[in-house]
């Protein structure tokens, strides 16, 4: 597990600059997924949310994958017909939720499985 900085530190990014930072964040990420030659680049940003947010790291994970995942023609159907506009209702919901502050919890789990909204990516 990698060393998070002090709960401190994380609310006080939070407070000066977390908030806004990821509102622009999340929206140059659901832009950039709108583009074919965008989406790497705005997976990329999505899977940094919650370091935007809140300074979060995120863990390795601990067990492998025990589901088969998806073929990339199903997840490229499901972004097309689904994705990009799933995953802006998704975003601007967990966006909402991290501004109530004790809803963050909430808010950096729903950050985690934007991947899978906007193209069943499950790493």
């Amino acid at each position: 597990m990698r060393d998070q900085p002090p709960l401190f530190v994380r609310a006080v990014w939070f407070l000066f600059v977390g908030w806004w930072l990821t509102g622009l964040w999340l929206t140059a990420a659901w832009l950039l997924n709108l583009t074919v030659v965008g989406i790497p680049l705005g997976i990329a940003l999505i899977n940094r949310v919650p370091l935007v947010v809140s300074l979060k790291r995120r863990d390795p994970p601990v067990a492998e994958r025990t589901t088969e995942a998806y073929s990339w023609p199903v997840r490229a159907v499901w972004f097309v017909c689904i994705g990009w506009w799933a995953s802006a209702l998704w975003t601007a919901a967990a966006y909402a939720v991290t501004l109530t502050i004790v809803g963050i919890p909430v808010a950096v789990w729903m950050h985690a499985r934007l991947p899978f909204v906007v193209s069943l990516y499950d790493y």
